[in-house]
């Protein structure tokens, strides 16, 4: 009897991993693009000028804090003046220095020994959802490869490659704008998606006070990666905090 159940259960494991296999394949054909080749020169650098300053990328520099909870796991304070991050999971927290890969890490509220994998775990969070933050204004970032390329409506779109940097160098976005610049979406080439080209919106866009926009959904159709609990100040103080909460790692 149990031997006619392992068999049974072994049978249907079977039939659902060749159900997957078969919807991957259908996906893969359906919704995989090439990497577009595009042309660099002058007419990319003005389309990237063009999209900067749609999102008002001078206001972006110029803003010294943000805040907001990626997917609603992870959750960021960012000090962009001086490049220092708070970054919570779970019961984690992790005051970061990114360029110096040093920082304080705290379980439960108690401060704990240093250990590198989760300084580096806070690092690729932090990295992976900056990006889905102001991706638009890294373009200028890491020297990236900067293209136009003629898509169907007539329009143009800016493939970004980044060779180096980041947690997946190699990636490559191609951002679609609307006529004033502002991004409506991308297209993903990147090394943790075995699809390439996959589509994903950038929209319901807001204005921070700092004059600084950022938009707080982006969905690929089967989900919607989204941004909460979203603000920009430039004092510790006017984003109501009593102290400087990187007192701790300044210095590090």
């Amino acid at each position: 009897m149990l031997k006619k159940i392992g068999k049974g259960l072994l049978k249907g494991l079977g039939i659902i991993l060749l159900l997957l296999v078969v919807a991957f394949v259908v996906l893969y054909l359906v919704y995989n693009e090439p990497l577009p080749e595009g042309k660099q020169g002058p007419e990319a650098e003005a389309l990237a000028q063009k999209m900067l300053t749609a999102v008002n990328a001078e206001a972006w520099d110029q803003t010294n804090y943000i805040e907001w909870t990626f997917l609603g796991m992870h959750e960021y304070i960012w000090d962009k003046k001086r490049h220092l991050v708070e970054v919570r999971w779970d019961d984690n927290r992790v005051l970061l220095n990114p360029n110096t890969m040093k920082g304080k890490i705290y379980e439960d509220g108690k401060e704990q020994p240093d250990d590198q994998e989760t300084l580096e775990t806070a690092y690729s969070y932090f990295i992976n959802d900056a990006f889905w933050m102001n991706g638009f204004v890294q373009i200028r970032n890491g020297n990236p490869e900067l293209r136009t390329v003629d898509l169907e409506d007539g329009s143009q779109g800016l493939l970004v490659t980044y060779p180096t940097g980041g947690v997946t160098p190699g990636d490559s976005y191609l951002w679609l704008l609307d006529e004033t610049g502002l991004p409506k979406a991308w297209k993903m080439w990147v090394g943790i998606l075995p699809i390439g080209g996959l589509k994903v919106t950038w929209e319901n866009w807001e204005t921070f006070s700092t004059g600084a926009k950022v938009a707080k959904n982006h969905n690929a159709g089967i989900v919607d990666v989204e941004l909460t609990g979203v603000r920009a100040y430039q004092t510790y103080q006017e984003g109501g905090y009593e102290e400087d909460i990187f007192a701790p790692i300044l210095g590090l």
